[in-house]
């Protein structure tokens, strides 16, 4: 992190615990020499309370490149006068509108001041000595003169900023924690706190302000108090848990599972069901990148859409692993639409049995509904 260097230097006579005034400006003097690439670089962090934007600043360090000292300094000649072809140059070919613009917006933000000649050319008269005597440009004395004010307020934003990034960080643990205690709350969440809190993760994924993200982690603090853990499972339940997984595990290796008929896919590819299903991602901690990570969350969120787990079970025998996925992902997709996430799926599980389900023109039509919102 560079702060900016502040030189004190000579002012004349003046009283102590006073500062010398500039008659003409009404204010403090300058009474600094500043290192004007640290002081660009303290206007970057300070930009929002400038008012300026990052292409503001690019225009900004231009000027600054025409200025032949490496400081700004009281006393030097702080009018820089290049054409407007010469700072489009500089520029790597911006063009002159969009220039004037930029322009426009530092001389508003009090950064640069126009020193405008008679006929509206910017150049510089120099006297026998060969130094200059008058020029005609943007001066930059205003940028000198608020210095001190500058790198206060690039000291604020590196506090702001590191706030942020902290508070971003809990609120992304918070929220982790909660996605991975829903399926296990007791009792059960409904499907409107699990869809707030995907409307979350997605708002964290942007970049999100302190004060949007203060209200977030308000927000996730409140849905904890409906989310309770089932920490007190007894050593029963929890035996009770181990043997249902074991049995899941042993029946799906059976001979006689192996001999099940299951649900083609042949006609649907993961990422199809990705593209259809977007609000999928939301309830995964990582990239879903193969029908196994698919299966996963769906184990997730199919308790969270109320599907028990006999019927999560029955679908992953009857219609295969994958399309027991793709269905949960697609009924995830339309959840403001089915009512009632766990009938759906028993009907289409009845349809599976006779043979007339694929889950295919369900993963269609999502896609042409994702196409029509593009």
């Amino acid at each position: 992190m560079q702060h900016i260097s502040i030189t004190q230097i000579g002012c004349g006579a003046v009283p102590a615990g006073q500062k010398p005034v500039d008659p003409a400006l009404h204010r403090p003097a300058p009474t600094c020499v500043v290192d004007k690439w640290a002081l660009l670089k303290e206007a970057t962090q300070a930009r929002e309370h400038l008012g300026v934007s990052d292409r503001d600043l690019s225009v900004l360090s231009a000027l600054l490149s025409f200025h032949p000292k490496s400081e700004l300094g009281d006393g030097d000649q702080l009018i820089v006068f290049p054409s407007n072809a010469s700072l489009c140059d500089r520029l790597h070919g911006m063009p002159e509108s969009t220039l004037r613009r930029h322009v426009a917006a530092l001389v508003r933000a009090g950064l640069v001041a126009r020193q405008d000649s008679p006929n509206g050319k910017r150049f510089a008269r120099r006297g026998r000595n060969g130094q200059i005597d008058r020029a005609f440009g943007f001066c930059l004395q205003p940028l000198l003169v608020r210095a001190p004010e500058i790198a206060a307020a690039a000291d604020v934003a590196r506090a702001i900023a590191e706030q942020t990034r902290r508070l971003r960080e809990e609120v992304s643990l918070k929220l982790r924690d909660l996605l991975c205690l829903l399926p296990h709350s007791q009792p059960p969440v409904n499907l409107e706190i699990a869809n707030r809190l995907a409307d979350i993760r997605r708002t964290v994924r942007r970049k999100s302000s302190l004060k949007e993200l203060q209200a977030v982690h308000r927000e996730l603090l409140e849905i904890s108090s409906h989310v309770s853990p089932a920490e007190q499972m007894s050593a029963n339940d929890s035996q009770n848990e181990r043997h249902y997984q074991n049995s899941e595990t042993d029946y799906f290796e059976s001979p006689e599972a192996e001999k099940k008929p299951r649900v083609s896919m042949k006609d649907v590819t993961l990422q199809m069901v990705l593209d259809a299903t977007p609000d999928l991602q939301d309830y995964s901690s990582n990239a879903i990148r193969t029908w196994q990570d698919l299966l996963k969350v769906g184990c997730v969120v199919a308790p969270m859409l109320g599907i028990g787990i006999s019927l999560w079970s029955k679908a992953r025998y009857t219609i295969g692993d994958d399309a027991a996925a793709t269905v949960v992902a697609c009924i995830l997709q339309q959840a403001g639409r089915i009512q009632r996430p766990g009938a759906y799926l028993q009907r289409l599980l009845q349809k599976a049995a006779a043979g007339s389900f694929h889950p295919a023109p369900m993963v269609i039509a999502l896609l042409r509904r994702q196409d029509g919102l593009r």
